[in-house]
């Protein structure tokens, strides 16, 4: 029954291990290595705890010199285990009272204690009707442990590493430096999340009146609360007179019976280290990036990539494309004196490889990297507005990750982007096929009227030209050529204007585009990487403390 036991309280201990891992992990590069290490300690611990024997209960003896934490020790053991005396400290290394050793070795050497007795008696149950052989306690290890205030450094090492590794940890304390801040600055306060675990004892109370016990062991209990342990069970005992020690062996013995002491402890380690992952760094879930502060991180990198210099460069392209195809044909070489605005920027291409692509725009100047640089950050503190500041500053990084690469990114952007420049317009080769007919007429005329007058001159008879409606020919299809030629250029040039309106209008569209999708790539999506990695590292914390966020 108790394995099946023991399996059931593991599943969710185990959920529990693996959510703070998963926490720990999430919170690598992001929190402190002081702040991550003891948890590895613990995950560690935890992990080494329950390849070990689960029939076995630490219960850890811990107090200050002169508290008799020996003569306790002994008086609940049953037996003289411990060496008790008046020369202190007594107890220089750990000592281990043993029921039921079987599976308990293993056990003990991770729990470094050497000096090991196996107790041949009744378990200190107090109560012989329950039986006194030793299966019956199922597997009592007590620990008679260093004074934590001893002079000796190797002591309180000793002590503060066991504090870490037993199930149960009972404090005694005396009636004169129960209030000791060494005691419970250094220990009670930074366990207060132990309390499931702990036990307090009031030893040696056969030195107070028994008008003196209520009083100080109400101090003792207000001292405990403002510690965080007002949960905790107090006992008063006395080692010496026996008084209480049958209430405190019965208390463990509970503990014992009910086979959790190491399944709590462990759960009071996540407890404590997801608390402690949890300050500062743990706030509400954090939203999706609003589209709004995409779009306005586009914009301000489109206005720092010079967008609307390339589409002003776009618009007088087409412009001086138009006139080279529907311009007056006697004039139309003079717009080739002008070198494309495109080409001058190396984006007059037939292929669009971003790979490769580069523009002649130029360098970004400080004023344009400062934009740049400031979209990026506003973009990332409105992303992270309401995350803790170390997760606000690890959005920060990851927002200005690929800062260095930014510009060229941009720039391959831009150099990529199909511009259109390359397609010429339906009404082009009708209007440029007007404009030679109006150029043929216009000189059919001239040189029609220049032959009747070179023939008059040299005194040639001349038949006169025809007419029509009473005008000749000649001058009709000069006058037609050249009105019809000025009236063609005049109207191409007006639907050119707006052609490269659209043009550049549709030009700065597929830019946009273009630089949106390298701050989605570059900007956005680190920070929602990073902004799932942070509601994550929540999301486990809240698991690892038993909820679900």
């Amino acid at each position: 029954m108790s394995r099946h036991r023991g399996e059931k309280e593991s599943s969710p201990l185990s959920s529990r291990l693996e959510a703070l891992n998963i926490a720990r992990e999430l919170a690598e590069e992001r929190l402190p290595d002081e702040t991550l290490a003891p948890v590895a300690e613990v995950l560690n611990r935890a992990s080494t705890r329950r390849s070990l024997s689960a029939e076995h209960t630490v219960v850890g003896f811990f107090g200050a010199t002169g508290s008799g934490k020996s003569s306790l020790f002994n008086a609940v053991a049953g037996q003289e285990v411990a060496t008790a005396a008046a020369r202190r400290p007594t107890t220089s290394e750990p000592l281990a009272g043993v029921w039921n050793p079987a599976g308990s070795e293993p056990l003990l050497d991770w729990l470094q204690v050497k000096k090991r007795h196996l107790m041949d008696g009744p378990p200190p149950s107090g109560r012989q009707d329950r039986g006194a052989d030793q299966d019956g306690y199922g597997g009592l290890i007590l620990l008679d442990l260093p004074d934590f205030d001893s002079t000796a450094v190797e002591h309180r090492e000793i002590v503060e590493r066991l504090a870490g590794q037993v199930d149960v940890l009972v404090w005694v304390l005396d009636p004169q430096k129960y209030a000791d801040a060494a005691l419970h600055q250094g220990f009670l306060r930074p366990l207060a999340s132990y309390g499931a675990v702990s036990m307090v004892v009031l030893n040696q109370i056969d030195r107070l009146a028994t008008r003196e016990v209520r009083p100080v062991l109400d101090s003792l209990k207000q001292i405990l609360a403002q510690d965080g342990l007002d949960g905790v069970a107090v006992f008063p005992a006395s080692a010496k007179t026996g008084a209480g020690v049958e209430e405190l062996r019965a208390a463990i013995r509970t503990v014992v019976d009910r086979r959790r002491a190491s399944t709590e402890r462990l759960l009071a380690d996540i407890d404590a280290s997801a608390a402690a992952l949890a300050d500062g760094s743990s706030g509400p879930a954090l939203p999706a990036v609003p589209k709004e502060a995409k779009q306005t991180l586009s914009e301000h990198l489109a206005q720092s990539a010079s967008v609307d210099v390339v589409a002003e460069a776009v618009r007088k392209s087409y412009r001086r494309h138009s006139h080279a195809n529907t311009g007056w044909p006697v004039t139309r070489w003079l717009g080739k004196l002008r070198r494309d605005p495109l080409k001058r920027l190396n984006l007059d291409r037939r292929d669009v490889n971003p790979a490769v692509n580069r523009s002649s725009l130029p360098e970004p100047g400080p004023a344009q990297r400062a934009q740049a640089d400031s979209a990026v950050r506003t973009f990332a503190d409105a992303a992270g507005s309401r995350a803790p500041e170390v997760w606000r500053g690890s959005i920060r990084r990851a927002a200005r990750a690929s800062a260095p690469e930014l510009p060229d990114a941009l720039d391959q952007a831009m150099a990529g982007t199909d511009l259109g420049s390359n397609r010429k317009s339906w009404w082009w080769p009708v209007i440029g096929i007007l404009q030679w007919i109006a150029l043929a007429a216009a000189a059919a005329g001239a040189l029609w009227l220049l032959g009747l007058a070179v023939l008059g001159y040299f005194q040639f008879e001349v038949p006169p030209a025809p007419r029509v409606e009473g005008f000749p020919v000649p001058t009709l299809l000069l006058v037609a050529g050249v009105l019809l030629g000025i009236v063609l250029g005049l109207a191409s040039g007006l639907v050119a204007r707006v052609a490269a309106a659209s043009r550049a209008a549709k030009a700065r569209r597929r830019l946009r585009s273009a630089v949106a999708q390298v701050a989605e790539r570059k900007v956005v999506a680190p920070v929602e990487e990073e902004i799932r990695r942070y509601n994550s590292f929540r999301d486990a914390l809240a698991a690892a403390r038993g909820g679900t966020g």
